[in-house]
């Protein structure tokens, strides 16, 4: 389903006892999965019957626990899995207990999962049980015209006129970078004023042009550990008004690529970003990678208020964290 269909069912009140959302765009999982927390805790959010896993570190019997346990306050729990493919041998196992999982919530206990992530392997038996009924796809608009539909949508979700050509121009602008399209749609609303129409000479004057930002030289800097140059486009990026979370998606999609092309894995992309990502990936062992993609999701919580730190700073962190560990010793001495 889409997360229109999603967020449209769980309106109507109902609720699937599993969901897989997977894509490669973050907004709309993040979207999906707090839908999903709304509707299953609708008096607001219970930590106590809320579990949160991380496919990096989970194991099959954290998850099997994880549904076994009854709920506290709430009548249901509600249990979140994200990245459930980081190793293979791990997933192999973890695969598995999602597998039974399903089978466990079908039944009827008092227990809902929620499986997200950018990628899964179609074949795996454990995602076909899914079916395409409890899967929502978040996939990126492609093309300007369905990122232009996003851009009118997101403006009238937040209040904001646009003038004519305005949507367009931003979408030529910005590209399918849909944290970055939010962020830019407010921020030119800030620049023509209170109740002002958004015109195509404001989205021209106060936002980004990620056409020309270095955002995808940041990625490789890091991937070929150039430090020097990669807090120098990280700092353009942000000094030319980069949204952090796009950002952070821009480096958390790179990284789920070479972790990809690192353990065996086919990577889609023109044969010169193919061998690009072949060579970075080199720089890396798999272990290295699942920790840099844990930092990238405890960067994500900080981002989102999390530790209280500035989101630049949490950048600059990470970015340095990524470079690898030889250089950001150097750094720090």
């Amino acid at each position: 389903m889409t997360p229109e269909e999603l967020h449209a069912e769980l309106e109507s009140q109902v609720i699937r006892p599993a969901y897989l959302v997977v894509g490669e765009e973050s907004l709309y999982r993040e979207e999906a999965v707090e839908a999903i927390e709304r509707a299953v805790f609708p008096d607001g959010l219970v930590d106590f019957d809320y579990e949160r896993l991380d496919g990096a570190g989970a194991t099959g019997s954290a998850l099997l626990n994880a549904i076994g346990t009854l709920p506290v306050l709430a009548s249901r729990r509600l249990i979140v899995l994200r990245d459930p493919e980081p190793q293979r041998a791990r997933s192999k196992d973890l695969g598995e207990a999602i597998g039974e999982s399903l089978g466990v919530v079908a039944q009827g206990c008092d227990a809902v999962l929620v499986v997200v992530a950018p990628k899964v392997d179609g074949r795996a038996a454990w995602v076909k049980k899914f079916g395409a009924k409890a899967s929502v796809r978040c996939d990126p608009p492609k093309g300007v015209r369905a990122i232009t539909t996003f851009v009118n949508a997101e403006a009238k979700r937040q209040g904001i006129k646009l003038g004519k050509g305005a949507a367009g121009l931003l979408a030529e602008r910005t590209g399918p970078h849909l944290m970055m399209l939010r962020h830019e749609i407010a921020k030119a609303a800030l620049f023509a004023g209170p109740d002002e129409q958004v015109t195509s000479q404001h989205i021209a004057e106060a936002t980004s042009d990620v056409a020309e930002e270095p955002i995808w030289d940041l990625t490789d800097a890091i991937g070929e550990g150039r430090i020097g140059d990669a807090m120098a486009m990280l700092g353009k990026l942000l000094g030319s008004g980069g949204a952090p979370p796009a950002i952070l998606g821009a480096l958390a999609n790179h990284f789920r690529k070479l972790l990809a092309m690192r353990t065996g894995g086919k990577v889609a992309g023109p044969p010169f970003a193919v061998r690009k990502l072949e060579s970075q990936s080199a720089r890396f062992t798999p272990g290295r990678l699942v920790s840099c993609m844990r930092a990238i999701h405890q960067t994500d919580l900080a981002l989102k208020g999390a530790g209280g730190i500035p989101p630049e700073i949490s950048l600059e962190r990470l970015v340095i964290g990524l470079v690898g560990p030889t250089v950001s010793r150097r750094i720090n001495a």
